[in-house]
């Protein structure tokens, strides 16, 4: 399924929540230049583009998206409803046509512009007023619409299929390297649906699953060995987030211990997902369940993250993490306890913040898997 036909999200009502937003912050336009964000707006998926979105109602003919040559096809495609300019410094066009308009104070995302930039916006937008406005777009994408949740559960469906297949076939076994493992479980989303995967596959056997973000090599799989998996799908730019740890062969007794209590402290942690709850207080309901095991020191991070179009956005859920949960947040649950030179353990879902309790996207089971 892709962005567009039937299926194709209210981008006219997002840029119509960014206008609030706009004159909240008491702005005449607003500077789009961040991809992701431009994406979110319009449905456009280039790599070169930049947004002008006005405040005032009935602005929506003034709104323009800009790209360059390459994709003149492509944003007719997929923003139809948008006036299309076409210029090589989309940013720069843009900044031009609000001057044009004399649009006054015009914001920009100061969260990713850089000085360099800021200082070419001064000089191609004379008279014009430039006010720093960082993370608007990010505010509204905070929250996902029924359209993002499905997105987001295809992308976790492809990897839970994923994962199955490669167990089923033998693909987790003594013998293997990590990086055969990490390979072939990427190959096996794309067959079962994803578009891209979410970031580079953790494979961390032995030792080094006490390494949190392990990158895989050839070391090779061992009988005894604990194997953390660490991956995710994307579908129509939506990421999936899981990780389950595995053990090859029966497992020791301090396995089984640090495997049950991480999968308490990761119980714990997806309970406290509800909406109006503190970000650190989630983190510290999964937190406390390790400390009072004596192995506070051993959580080396963070409880969760939102995840969406980015793997990591918004909210950020640890001990710093600040401001509480909105339902229809998406976020990851992931304690992890890592014995380093020893071997560890995470365990991670995707979840989405609702009344009554989270709804658990990331379906694979978390019951201690052996693999014979």
């Amino acid at each position: 399924m892709s962005d567009h036909g039937a299926h194709r999200p209210a981008y006219a009502a997002r840029r119509a929540a960014l206008r609030d937003l706009l004159v909240e912050n008491r702005v005449d336009a607003l500077l789009v230049t961040d991809l992701v964000n431009v994406r979110y707006l319009t449905g456009f998926t280039g790599s070169n583009a930049a947004l002008l979105v006005y405040a005032w109602d009935g602005a929506e003919e003034r709104t323009v998206l800009c790209t360059d040559g390459r994709y003149r096809t492509q944003v007719g495609e997929q923003a139809p409803d948008l006036r299309a300019e076409i210029a090589r410094s989309s940013a720069r066009r843009l900044v031009e046509l609000a001057g044009e308009w004399q649009t006054g104070r015009v914001g920009f995302e100061s969260h990713v512009v850089t000085v360099d930039q800021h200082r070419s916006f001064l000089e191609w937008g004379t008279g014009l007023e430039f006010a720093p406005t960082p993370g608007l777009v990010e505010q509204l994408r905070l929250v996902k619409d029924a359209y993002e949740v499905e997105r987001l559960r295809a992308a976790c469906a492809a990897a839970d299929a994923a994962l199955a297949t490669l167990l089923d076939r033998g693909g987790l076994r003594p013998g293997r390297t990590e990086r055969q493992v990490a390979r072939e479980l990427e190959w096996l989303m794309f067959e079962h649906g994803a578009h891209a995967i979410s970031f580079e596959t953790i494979v961390a056997a032995g030792p080094n699953s006490a390494v949190p973000h392990h990158r895989p090599t050839d070391a090779v799989l061992t009988a005894g060995d604990f194997v953390k998996l660490d991956f995710g799908a994307v579908v129509d730019g939506y990421h999936s987030d899981m990780t389950r740890t595995l053990v090859l062969g029966p497992p020791s007794d301090w396995q089984r211990e640090v495997y049950e209590l991480v999968l308490e402290s990761q119980r714990a942690g997806r309970e406290a997902l509800k909406p109006g709850a503190a970000c650190a207080d989630v983190d510290a309901a999964a937190r406390s369940v390790i400390e009072a095991a004596g192995h506070g020191e051993l959580f080396v991070h963070g409880l969760g993250h939102g995840v969406g179009l980015r793997i990591h956005e918004a909210p950020a859920v640890g001990k710093t993490g600040t401001g509480t949960l909105l339902r229809g947040v998406a976020v990851t649950v992931e304690p992890g306890v890592y014995f380093p030179g020893r071997g560890g353990v995470r365990i991670e879902d995707t979840l989405v913040v609702r009344e009554g309790g989270p709804e658990l996207l990331t379906l694979t089971s978390k019951d201690l898997t052996v693999v014979d």
